[in-house]
């Protein structure tokens, strides 16, 4: 069975427990001009998703589409049953989704502490419950709570941003290139928190240049091209799938959407 074909299989299985399914979506950031051109992805729950792909294939685009930064032409996206296709960024943090951009992803200016106070705006009376979630996954962000969010390293930095993120106990968080500008060491100390998040029972959808290392940890795994989704199956069997190696794992190691 290829990989496509036992993603279909699963993805009947367990249509019940979708957390996230995009259908057909098509979007860009000009009228005229789309960058997704009918992609589809679907995660369930608990599951961590891998998205791949070669530099322009709207990686990043379909992120900030599903968290209304980038303009909805057709298709749609459903979290837990509700169609949120098209909401600003704002109503989609009640509704359940949280989002870590590549870049400008803290408040420099600002401390840990009210970083993460930022993330729960909504709802600050429930900040200390969700500040002790956050501590246990993140122990350093308690210890360090009033240093300036600007004086910290690039992963330092990542990690204030998700944890900024959960504070408002989404169902699932989107990321994006969480690796990016890190060593390989901070590469690896960031893939093992998003596995911590992942185990914690959010579901995830990451965006990762590093795709070998993104789909050795993903449950499952879409490749992206021209805006589609060209396959799809388990990070292992994208991981062996021949086309999969030949036109996208030799190429994408360096590449940034």
């Amino acid at each position: 069975m290829s990989a496509t074909s036992a993603a279909t299989a699963a993805k009947n299985a367990y249509e019940g427990d979708s957390v996230v399914k995009v259908t057909d979506l098509v979007a860009g950031y000009i009228p005229g001009v789309n960058i997704l051109n009918g992609c589809s992805i679907e995660a369930r729950k608990g599951e961590l998703i891998g998205i791949i792909g070669p530099n322009g294939a709207g990686k990043s685009t379909l992120l900030k589409a599903m968290f209304g930064l980038v303009k909805v032409h057709s298709g749609s996206v459903v979290v837990r049953g509700q169609d949120i296709t098209g909401l600003k960024a704002n109503k989609l943090v009640s509704r359940g989704v949280g989002f870590v951009p590549q870049t400008n992803n803290v408040f420099a200016a600002l401390t840990i502490e009210e970083n993460l106070q930022m993330g729960m705006f909504q709802r600050p009376k429930d900040f200390a419950k969700r500040f002790d979630f956050v501590a246990e996954l993140f122990p350093e962000l308690a210890k360090r709570r009033a240093q300036r969010a600007g004086s910290l390293s690039g992963g330092e930095r990542q990690m204030v941003a998700m944890g900024r993120a959960l504070m408002m106990d989404p169902a699932v968080l989107l990321l994006d290139e969480p690796s990016a500008g890190l060593s390989p060491v901070k590469q690896d100390e960031t893939f093992l928190r998003v596995h911590e998040i992942n185990r914690a029972g959010v579901s995830v959808i990451m965006v990762e240049q590093n795709a070998r290392r993104c789909l050795q940890i993903c449950d499952r795994g879409y490749v992206l091209d021209q805006g589609k989704d060209a396959y799809t199956g388990t990070g292992r069997e994208l991981m062996k799938d021949p086309k999969v190696i030949q036109l996208y794992l030799g190429t994408l190691a360096d590449t940034v959407d």
